[in-house]
């Protein structure tokens, strides 16, 4: 039996790792595809990108181990189905759950150390990730000129190029305008030709123009020349420029910043966040209720209601008081005084609405807040659940298709990857947005693919047909009405 065990885990080891890769490499290619705008013409060298690359491979993994479990599962028991292997072990009188046995505990495994990695590795990642993601973004694009439009990236300075020579970079027709006094178009500069470039340290840009001239108007300093413009022209065979410029090199921002986002945290701060949080909404929603000008009667009762910690809370009763007729009071009023009481409680009745609806909102940001925190950490323990699922799917999948490789295996699995995570967005679409409650939003997908699994096991262990086109063809065998398409033997003696 070892040798059979062993045999079995050859036979998953070698589709698991294989495709374990593929997924994560095609992970990353949508990665790239995604943030291939931020990272175009930043001037970011390979080892920055490398870098960043590196930290995103480790956010993939978490999905990047379920669906290479499903695949590999499925390849496995397809293959060894397809060679009649599976039908030799269980004519010897060997289990399907006993084939699979040695593969269960690599699953456990492997669940295991997907749920370490979330816990424990994956929020230092994320943090290195994000602080460099951000600085990325914030990294001022390489200086590109374009013919013909101008280009105000050189600090000071606006300049517009005719022509480029994109072999040899020569840049002609250049017209250069000079703010860096931070005044108008006093300072214009026209050159037949010159070159542009940064300095290595991306602290300087300079720029060499040729055969240009320079026109520039004189400040006056006197009284008596105010209606006077001074003008002067300088002409020049060769002109350098040199510009200062900020943020043309890459600077990393604090990582501080961002420790205590909820994709930084294990499972032990997020829940110490959770609480912190939540703390924070009652007393913000209590401080709330007691700034809405209603009766102090009401707003001592509200103040007592919504009170977390208090051994001196008192129990009061608002009882009705019926020993005031308002009407008869109102009614007794001049026209006057009854407008004067009608627009002061409207105003106050709009002020109130103003203010429920501001605070409306601050606290469903504050309370959106708290449920991605919440939702994180439910994320830790379902990524690794997903793991020991997609398992006891593929397993039994791949042992009722029966077909290996790369190609029916694939397709099923795609699709099941797919409505996995169609069920597992809406249910956290849901979660996050109040409409159902947080365990039950974030486990919606495993508990619907856990009975799926189930019923697959059963099935496979039944050796049930349900993936055999002949099944389904006796079952519409079954269901087409009898003698539909025979001719009627009565009519049939009549047209005789």
């Amino acid at each position: 039996m070892k040798r059979l065990h062993w045999y079995v885990i050859k036979s998953f080891l070698g589709p698991f790792f294989m495709t374990f890769f593929i997924v994560l490499f095609v992970l990353l290619m949508q990665f790239l595809w995604r943030y291939v705008g931020d990272l175009v013409g930043k001037g970011l060298s390979m080892k920055i990108l490398a870098e960043m690359l590196f930290y995103a491979s480790f956010g993939l993994l978490p999905y990047a181990f379920p669906l290479s479990i499903l695949l590999a599962s499925i390849m496995t028991f397809g293959s060894l189905g397809e060679n009649y292997e599976l039908v030799a072990m269980k004519s010897a009188g060997i289990s399907l759950y006993r084939i699979m046995k040695p593969l269960i505990v690599i699953a456990i495994l492997v669940s295991a150390i997907a749920f370490y990695f979330a816990n424990n590795i994956l929020p230092h990642t994320n943090l290195k990730f994000t602080t460099l993601m951000v600085s990325v973004k914030q990294q001022r694009p390489e200086l590109v000129l374009q013919e013909g439009v101008f280009t105000n990236d050189i600090d000071g300075y606006s300049i517009k190029v005719g022509r480029k020579d994109k072999k040899t970079n020569v840049l002609y027709d250049l017209l250069i305008y000079d703010h860096t006094r931070n005044k108008t178009n006093e300072s214009v500069t026209v050159a037949d030709s010159g070159f542009l470039k940064i300095t290595e340290d991306k602290k300087y840009i300079v720029l060499t123009l040729f055969n240009g001239v320079n026109y520039s108007e004189e400040p006056v300093n006197t009284r008596d020349n105010m209606n006077s413009k001074p003008f002067r022209r300088d002409k020049f065979k060769e002109q350098t420029i040199r510009v200062k410029v900020n943020n043309f090199e890459f600077s990393r921002r604090d990582e501080g910043i961002y420790r205590n986002m909820y994709r930084m945290l294990n499972i032990k701060q997020l829940t110490l966040m959770e609480d912190t949080l939540n703390d924070k909404y009652y007393e913000q929603l209590r401080t709330y209720l007691l700034q809405i000008d209603i009766n102090p009667t009401v707003s001592r009762k509200m103040a007592d209601l919504t009170a977390k910690h208090d051994s001196l809370r008192q129990k009061l009763e608002i009882l009705p008081d019926s020993t005031f007729n308002f009407d008869n009071y109102f009614n007794g009023l001049d026209k006057w005084v009854k407008a004067e009481i009608a627009m002061a409680a409207l105003d106050r009745a709009r002020n109130n609405i103003q203010n429920l609806n501001l605070y409306q909102g601050q606290l469903t940001e504050r309370k959106r807040t708290i449920n991605k925190y919440e939702m994180e950490r439910h994320r830790k323990f379902t990524l690794s659940i997903a793991v020991l699922i997609f398992f006891f799917v593929g397993a039994p999948l791949g042992a009722i298709i029966r077909k290996g490789g790369l190609g029916m295996p694939v397709v099923v699995s795609i699709l099941l990857f797919i409505a996995y995570y169609i069920v597992s967005m809406t249910g956290e679409k849901s979660a996050r947005e109040d409409v159902w409650q947080m365990f039950t939003g974030m486990w919606f997908s495993t508990l619907v693919f856990l009975p799926v699994g189930i019923w697959l096991s059963y099935k496979a262990v039944t050796d049930s047909a349900i993936m055999s086109t002949e099944t389904y063809v006796k079952i519409f065998h079954k269901l087409k009405p009898r003698n539909l398409f025979k001719p009627n033997e009565k009519n049939s003696e009549l047209n005789n």
